[in-house]
């Protein structure tokens, strides 16, 4: 073989060996570029590490408290009659409108909201069942209780479950059910407020205190905007509470099986029939709750609660006023039908869609290649009326616009904040998220991270190229 053929020969393998370089680049960038094609999904071990990583990062996605609007809007024009007030979107813990609603106010019976809190704790935990026949200790009997306290009508030997007394509280703001729920679970009063004010300090509420569980007394304590927090933060937890307690519009006590075997006969003539104190479940269209409270001390109180279209609202009003029972409840209905009117017809949720808003994106230096980037909190926001025929037009206008690297260097974290998520109608931003790591991406050998660095100069002349003809064309 000649010098020539041989220096022909080792071109040609050069030449060779560069253009199979290149194409392995070309591909590798291609592939980069194309990430969602190679990236797994995660295991169910790794999603619930990376849900840890991110509470413990980004406290905001397990808060429980309310929040303001991340948007602008105007003050709206509400005459509301109550002396304190919040309404809140019980999705995402807007708060849409307020009025005094730090005040420090008796709560009333909006207490009785508590007690049903610690009473399905205490089931949720297997201490209690709904269906347990409850002993009534001399406390609970309606006779021994003060003539203008509310009551459900217990009476000696009378035989009671703990789910009837639960509709007691509910409907009949029975102070007796409450006396008797709260001895049935610790034994005595003091063991049981005890619990009441752990779960409200639990909730990070610090000007909400009780002394006893009825709400009878006017120093318990507590301001529209600390209840309207834990209220949320109830109905959420125990969601079937609403449809098995407090949405239903009467309750009749006691029945035969509630009487001793001597006054069974009586039974038809005994029973009392009383009618849920919230007079809002049959003038405000979707309500199912909450609960209403009165005593001088505090004027009239309620929270509320209604659904349309998959959107959930809540109200607080406190010291409402009101000379008599009647015209107390007045004033509630036409503070909190102007509440929710105003709340339906200016917002609506948005929620993700199935599927979920995750971008793949490739670490060329990394040993991973491939990983998601994924919003760090939850997507779901209220969307105000601002396009469209209804609220609902609004949420349908909403549209993401997406801000991340065309690829990634270096070590990445799970949680680590590579880019960012806005939800946007036309030109208005409503909301913005950090998109965050959905894994690690561990460092590659030497030469693996210099081929990767490669693979990044050569996506990112190639984001520039095309960004140049975009531009000229």
């Amino acid at each position: 073989m000649t010098k020539k053929t041989r220096i022909l020969l080792a071109g040609f393998l050069c030449f060779s060996t560069l253009c199979f370089f290149c194409g392995l680049c070309i591909r590798d960038v291609h592939d980069t570029i194309r990430a969602e094609n190679f990236v797994h999904d995660l295991t169910a071990d790794q999603t619930a590490q990376l849900e840890e990583t991110l509470d413990a990062t980004f406290p905001e996605r397990n808060t429980t408290a309310l929040s303001h609007l991340p948007y602008k809007l105007l003050e709206p024009d509400l005459n509301i009659q109550a002396g304190s007030a919040i309404l809140v979107d019980t999705a995402t813990g807007s708060i849409l409108y307020e009025k005094n609603a730090d005040d420090s106010i008796p709560p009333a019976s909006l207490t009785k909201i508590i007690e049903m809190y610690v009473l399905f704790q205490a089931v949720e935990n297997n201490e209690i069942a709904l269906d347990d026949i409850v002993p009534l200790p001399p406390q609970s009997w309606s006779e021994n209780l003060p003539p203008d306290a509310s009551r459900m009508h217990l009476g000696k030997n009378h035989r009671v479950t703990l789910r009837e007394l639960m509709l007691g509280l509910a409907i009949s703001s029975g102070n007796d059910a409450s006396i008797a729920a709260a001895y049935y679970v610790c034994g005595n009063m003091n063991d049981f407020v005890s619990r009441m004010n752990a779960a409200v300090a639990n909730a990070g509420l610090t000007h909400t205190h009780f002394v006893e569980s009825s709400g009878y007394s006017e120093r318990n304590t507590t301001t529209a905007r600390e209840f309207a927090t834990f209220a949320r933060m109830y109905m959420r937890q125990y969601p079937e509470s609403l449809e098995q307690f407090h949405s239903q519009s009467m309750f009749t006590y006691p029945q035969a099986r509630n009487l001793p075997p001597e006054l069974r006969g009586q039974a038809q003539a005994l029973a009392i029939k009383q009618y849920n104190t919230n007079k809002l479940l049959s003038k405000l269209e979707g309500c199912d709750g909450l609960k209403t409270g009165y005593i001088d001390e505090s004027g009239y109180n309620i929270a509320v609660t209604a659904k349309r279209n998959g959107t959930r609202f809540l109200s607080v009003t406190m010291r409402g006023p009101g000379h008599s029972t009647a015209e107390g409840n007045a004033y509630r209905v036409s503070d909190n039908m102007a509440l929710f009117s105003y709340a339906f017809a200016n917002f609506a949720d948005y929620n993700p869609p199935q599927k979920k808003h995750e971008y793949a994106i490739g670490v060329p230096d990394s040993k991973q290649k491939f990983i998601k980037l994924i919003p760090a909190c939850p997507e779901s926001f209220t969307v105000p009326f601002i396009t469209g025929t209804t609220p609902e037009d609004s949420v349908a206008a909403v549209y993401t616009e997406v801000t991340m690297p065309h690829c990634l260097l270096g070590s990445i974290k799970k949680g680590m904040k590579c880019g960012e998520i806005a939800y946007k109608i036309g030109s208005t931003t409503l909301r913005t998220l950090p998109l965050v790591a959905d894994r690690d991406a561990e460092p590659a050998s030497i030469a693996s991270r210099l081929y990767g660095r490669l693979i990044y100069s050569l996506i990112e002349l190639d984001f520039s190229i095309r960004s140049r003809i975009d531009t000229n064309s």
